[in-house]
């Protein structure tokens, strides 16, 4: 015995071992548990057994022996017998031509088992050599129609049946396809495989674990191939299709003899030489492969998976441009997302336009020009708002348009437009899609509307985003003005205070020189400031502390106390040389402010304070008063909040605006209060210059009254 005969022997053992053990397994299972698991348990007992029996036989007799071929109907016979029983059921009945098919197959396999039978029980071991052709050419049959069975019981329960279940029928099919591939080699290189043969009870112990595993309680998940790897698998189902055809018309040339043979491969080579140049060569041809392969061998023509997922990347920012950038044109990732999903190559994207009207803001890959007046009227936006639909334009063409959605000339006419796909958000029409016809056209169906409808909510989702994203960028520069002019409404109060009390003193003081030339300096002061509030609420201001330089301290403070000398006089005390790092403007509205508040907390005698010196590092100013103070809760809860004031007309923004700028400049403020006993405000400022002493020295203070 040759080394793979007794491993053939060895793995029959094996499998008689493991068959039986299965089909008694499954025999001793409690049959209400086992019943929920699958339809037939009891026949898939049977079906192990035979296997078992047919494990026997290749033991016995070995696997190329005419006895096993008489076994192996009983085993095909319980086979399909399962099939039948499991796929199909009075709920869902069996189709005519299918039990057709099964009823010819399991009266061929009980007939071919009787024939068998009687003529080794009558004949003995010399009824194999006139009976092994029959048996043969009926386990051929019996092994196609299997496969047929196989395939339509999956396409017929792959929605309601386990996953182990569904692979105990794959494991037939394995089965029935390797026993075909070796008659066919047999049938046409006249000599039997006896390897392949001999290798048989190894692919019959392939097929054992799905028996177990489908006794189990696991497996109610479902499991399909992706589309590609569907689409691989036809591609090397047809390359091996292609080979079996090449081989059977060689060996019948060969059969009629002459020089056939070499001309049939001559020809088998170019026709598959041209049909490859054509796949390679025409975008067109590969196209219609692609539609035929998805409208005849798969369920749905879409991959759902894999479109979603690239539809929702080529919207996303994650989408890229025909350089390889990231393309942030929203309007032409929306177009490109929609036409890629149909295959169309090319789309215009319309919005609504300013005149009224959808006019075209992108386009995706739409070759030539289009009309610059191209629109789309108001009343077929209304009409494609109202209905819905999704319009193909070869049939508005036509004249087989249901309703009359008023589709404008120019669109009729440009065969190119393929589909119009409204994008609506919650009812709203915010923009049209108008797909280009795709290298092979072909009539929309259910699943294109579907999947255009749903892709065209998607999409206006993401539309309806930006448009929000945007208009909330206009109310956050409408904020900021609105902002910027109630700070500047409340310096310009100020200002009206100040020039209003110097009205009232030019009536008692006019004929002095000295107040008349205070007044034009404090009027100069003000047209200044006014001027500058005015270029603060231009639009192109963009912050108090855009130019941050060296402020001299000193000066700053002796301008702020010139300017409020009408209404009171300041006691101001400097460092000597004191300079911060920050913008002067912004310094000169936060103490203008704070000796303002100092002013109007104060009594009329009471005096005003400024001390500006150098302290840890930093410029720290204090404006001091002995007025009215504030309570500890005051200061905690309402003093910085905007619109909190405690003077009648105050706006409440002026400590608020101060502490907003001193922390824009990397400044603070703190404040030291009591009721009745005054406040101590504190500005803190960058130091300009590396040099600045811990302690103040009294020869470098210079203190004077404004």
């Amino acid at each position: 015995m040759s080394t793979l005969g007794g491993l053939s022997q060895i793995l029959s053992g094996i499998a008689v071992a493991g068959f039986a053990g299965a089909a008694l397994w499954l025999l001793l299972r409690p049959h209400a548990r086992i019943a929920a698991l699958m339809p037939a348990p009891r026949l898939l007992a049977f079906a192990a057994a035979a296997t078992a029996l047919w494990a026997a036989a290749m033991m016995i007799f070995t696997p190329a022996a005419p006895q096993v071929l008489v076994v192996q109907t009983l085993r095909d016979l319980a086979m399909l017998i399962w099939l039948g029983a499991t796929f199909w059921s009075v709920r869902a009945p069996m189709s005519p031509p299918l039990r057709l098919i099964l009823r010819m197959l399991v009266t061929i396999s009980l007939l071919t088992l009787l024939l068998g039978v009687i003529a080794y029980w009558r004949g003995g071991a010399g009824a194999g050599p006139w009976l092994a052709p029959t048996l043969t050419f009926a386990a051929m049959i019996v092994a196609t129609g299997g496969l047929i069975m196989v395939d339509a019981g999956v396409r017929q329960g792959g929605s309601g049946l386990r996953m182990p279940v569904m692979a105990v029928a794959g494991g037939f099919a394995m089965l029935w396809a390797y026993q075909l591939n070796v008659y066919l080699i047999g049938a046409l290189t006249g000599q039997r495989a006896t390897t392949l043969i001999a290798l048989l009870p190894a692919v019959g112990l392939l097929t054992l674990p799905t028996y177990i595993i489908a006794g189990m309680d696991v497996g109610r998940e479902r499991m399909r191939l992706s589309r590609t790897a569907a689409t691989r698998t036809l591609v090397l189902v047809g390359a091996a299709a292609y080979l079996i055809l090449i081989a059977l018309t060689v060996a019948i040339a060969r059969a009629a003899g002459g020089d056939y043979a070499e001309l049939a491969q001559a020809i088998s080579l170019v026709a598959l030489l041209g049909a490859a140049v054509l796949m390679l060569a025409s975008a067109r041809s590969r196209a219609w492969l692609s539609v035929m392969i998805s409208k005849h061998f798969f369920e749905h023509r879409y991959d759902y998976r894999a479109e979603w997922m690239r539809f929702t990347a080529t919207l996303g920012q994650s989408a890229k441009d025909d350089e390889g950038e990231e393309d942030r044109n929203l309007y032409r990732r929306v177009a490109k997302a929609l036409a890629e999903l149909t295959g169309s190559p090319g789309a215009l994207l319309l919005t609504p336009g300013a005149a009224g009207g959808f006019r075209i803001a992108e386009q995706w890959h739409w070759p030539g020009s289009v009309a610059e007046d191209a629109m789309l009227s108001l009343r077929s936006a209304f009409m494609l708002q109202e209905t819905q639909h999704i319009v193909e334009l070869d049939a508005e063409r036509r004249g087989e348009g249901g309703e009359d959605l008023a589709i404008p000339e120019w669109l009729l006419a440009d065969m190119r437009a393929w589909v119009v796909v409204p994008v609506l958000h919650f009812q709203r029409m915010i923009a049209v899609a108008v797909l280009h016809r795709p290298t092979v056209s072909r009539a929309l169906d259910w699943e294109d509307l579907d999947v255009l409808r749903i892709a065209g909510q998607q999409a206006a989702s993401y539309l309806a985003e930006s448009q929000s994203q945007q208009a909330l960028s206009e109310a956050r520069r409408f904020d900021e003005f609105n902002r910027r002019f109630a700070f500047i409404m409340h310096d310009i109060k100020n200002l009206a205070s100040q020039l209003g009390l110097l009205a009232r003193n030019a009536e008692r003081h006019a004929d002095n020189p000295a107040f008349r030339a205070d007044m034009t300096q404090t009027l100069k002061i003000s047209a200044g400031r006014l001027s500058d509030l005015l270029i603060r609420l231009s639009p192109r201001e963009r912050g108090p502390a855009a130019e941050p330089g060296r402020v001299l301290i000193e000066t700053l403070l002796n301008d702020i106390a010139a300017e409020v000398r009408p209404r009171r006089e300041l006691f101001v005390g400097c460092q000597a040389g004191l300079a911060a790092w920050a913008d002067v403007g912004s310094v000169r509205q936060i103490v203008g402010h704070l000796v303002a508040n100092a002013i109007d907390a104060s009594a009329p005698a009471t005096p005003v304070q400024i001390v500006a010196v150098a302290e840890q590092g930093r410029v720290r100013i204090d404006v001091i008063d002995q007025g009215c103070g504030m309570t500890r809760a005051f200061i905690r809860d309402e003093l910085f909040k905007p619109f909190v004031s405690t003077k009648n007309g105050g706006f409440g923004l002026g400590a608020f605006e101060a502490l907003q700028l001193a922390e824009a400049m990397g400044g603070a403020i703190e404040v030291a209060s009591e009721p009745n006993k005054g406040s101590n405000f504190t500005l803190w400022l960058p130091l300009a210059d590396a040099r600045s002493g811990a302690d103040v020295d009294a020869r470098t203070m210079k203190v004077g009254q404004g």
